[in-house]
């Protein structure tokens, strides 16, 4: 289990990769349209949530138990709780101390538009910085799933990249509405989401001389709390502020029904 091969690691990087560069999609957006229908933006939110909270806790934290299982025998559940709880409280701290400003803002308030041009510039910056601080453990997250399950770890991609988006248009709506630079605006977007693959890069790179069945289910135990509280914490509040109806409902339990068939799909 521990030998693993380059090919595989240059698989999980360039997923991790496109997931990453999801965030590019959400300025071309801006560029083309002030903002995106606010119905479709709340399906699509509550889609990704609700993938990833049913991939969290039925395959990668029961990928944490198993690798646990195998060193630690019965116990292992025991430790992948642990973890999984670890993965919770530190996530939370980070958005305690930089809180991610997830919400897109409406470019057709006219209070945008009365605000000053380095004002709204310094709102983009801003957002570019947390959101970026937010992307290292999801591309952790998606890397070490992908590694060592693709059946995990292209859903979960998948789901991140969808979320990706609408970060990628809190980011570069200030920033092209003050600037008009859509060279700056999708730089800004760029490094964001350059820093999922970056996160992956230097995870790996410091944990792959110890990688070993428990260390794995640390990193899965750890990669589920995180999951979960992003899904939690961003993804569904952010879906239900933009729902006109039952879209935050309905993309949560079609990102559940989704992500169920296409495991049973890989799995079988």
């Amino acid at each position: 289990m521990m030998d693993i091969a380059l090919s595989n690691v240059l698989i999980a990087f360039a997923i991790t990769f496109a997931a990453g560069l999801a965030t590019v999609l959400g300025s071309a957006l801006v560029f083309f349209q002030k903002t995106p229908s606010p119905r479709v933006l709340a399906f699509g939110l509550a889609f990704a949530g609700g993938a990833m909270v049913f991939v969290s806790l039925t395959e990668i934290l029961g990928k944490s138990v198993e690798s646990f299982g195998q060193v630690f025998g019965n116990v292992g559940y025991n430790y992948a709780t642990f973890a999984f709880l670890a993965g919770l409280i530190a996530v939370m701290m980070i958005d305690r101390l930089i809180p991610n400003p997830h919400a897109t803002l409406d470019t057709d308030d006219p209070k945008f538009h009365d605000e000053s041009e380095a004002y709204i510039k310094r709102i983009g910056i801003l957002s570019a910085f947390a959101i970026t601080a937010h992307n290292f453990p999801e591309g952790l997250a998606t890397f070490f799933a992908t590694l060592e399950s693709p059946t995990v770890g292209l859903p979960l991609a998948l789901a991140i990249a969808v979320h990706n988006i609408p970060e990628g248009i809190s980011i570069a709506a200030p920033i092209y509405f003050a600037t008009k630079d859509k060279k700056l605006t999708v730089i800004a977007c760029l490094i964001s989401g350059l820093a999922e693959p970056m996160g992956a890069m230097i995870g790996y790179f410091v944990l792959k001389s110890v990688l070993s069945d428990a260390v794995f289910g640390m990193v899965f135990g750890l990669i589920a709390g995180i999951m979960v509280f992003l899904a939690l914490d961003e993804l569904l509040p952010a879906a239900k502020q933009y729902s006109k109806g039952h879209e935050a409902v309905y993309g949560m339990v079609g990102g559940m029904v989704v992500m169920a068939i296409s495991l049973v799909l890989f799995n079988g």
